[in-house]
């Protein structure tokens, strides 16, 4: 833009490549001719571009020769060249669009004439500068859409690739079963799911004397977790360790072993009951939510639903549907 029109106020300002992009033969047309007939008088013309922010220096160059049409003229084909002239041009058309009422008409012989003229060139500059707003509205929206949608498809494909590592972790574990290296890893392996599931929980600690494998929090419900990674099937005896470690704790407090050979028929029958507190997962429920069917806090949830319901403390997963 010419150095002239604009001062340095106007070169630091940011523009919208949007809003610029829609500056179109039209829109300049319409402003021009808003800006024309609002303002009769040189003085109020010049006030106007003023404060549009058109320089001391290029508002200089209007001679007392120099029509107010030939100066607009001049004017806008030097804005016209440039995206900084062009939201120089939108912001022209803004204060325009909210012109009410038209002091520089008055007193004139045909007052009533100029106003109406302009009174008809500010509304067709509003409407047309509130439909290139609403395009340029729902073009962002259709881009942030897009983003969203682009934004979603990364989160996606990171989960399932997390979600991959995860299995192919549990997978390499299984070789060692039952040996205390592979219970570590596999202690190690179930707090990485529950994080990456972003579920609320504590690794193992030891409280009163008493070694707990973790807790986890879901839905304001603490569970105790037990994890057994042994070659037999978990017994009565698991049953009774876990049950012991609940009810010292507050009344809120449940239990969830995840025995990754499964449990014996004494097992779950101990386990369940009335008011039963425990809930008894095994590597089914864990492949379920690998296999992306369902989330790790869905099958916690419906586990704990089929207890409140029945008594029982394990559903297998091939029972959810029911």
């Amino acid at each position: 833009m010419d150095k002239k029109l604009s001062g340095s106020r106007w070169c630091t300002r940011s523009y919208d490549p949007q809003m610029a992009a829609h500056i179109t033969a039209r829109f300049i047309e319409l402003t021009y001719e808003a800006a024309l007939k609002s303002y009769w008088r040189r003085a109020a013309l010049g006030k106007f571009l003023r404060s549009s922010r058109i320089s001391e220096s290029h508002l200089a160059t209007w001679s007392a020769e120099e029509s107010k049409r030939d100066f607009l003229d001049r004017t806008f084909t030097s804005l016209q060249k440039n995206d900084a002239g062009k939201t120089v041009i939108f912001d022209m058309a803004k204060a325009l669009s909210e012109l009410s009422s038209f002091p520089d008409l008055r007193d004139w012989e045909d007052s009533d004439k100029k106003v109406a003229a302009a009174t008809k060139a500010v509304a067709e500059l509003k409407a047309y500068l509130k439909s290139q707003q609403e395009e340029i509205l729902s073009q962002r929206e259709r881009e942030e859409a897009k983003e969203r949608a682009r934004t979603e498809r990364t989160r996606v494909q990171k989960s399932l690739t997390d979600k991959a590592r995860l299995q192919q972790r549990l997978d390499a574990l299984h070789s060692s079963v039952g040996t205390q290296q592979g219970g570590y890893d596999f202690q190690d392996w179930f707090y990485d799911l529950l994080d990456f599931c972003e579920i609320q929980n504590r690794r193992p600690y030891v409280t009163g004397g008493r070694q707990i494998d973790g807790s986890l929090t879901l839905d304001g419900t603490t569970y105790l977790v037990e994890l057994k990674f042994t070659a037999s099937q978990s017994g009565s005896t698991d049953i009774d360790s876990l049950r012991a470690k609940v009810e010292d704790k507050a009344d809120n407090t449940m239990g969830i072993m995840v025995s990754i050979s499964g449990y014996s028929g004494v097992a779950t029958t101990q386990a369940s009951g009335r008011k039963t507190a425990l809930l008894l997962m095994d590597a089914m429920h864990l492949y379920l939510f690998l296999s992306g069917t369902l989330s790790f806090a869905d099958i916690i949830s419906r586990v704990r639903r089929h207890a409140s319901q029945t008594g029982e403390a394990y559903l297998a997963p091939s029972q959810f549907g029911g």
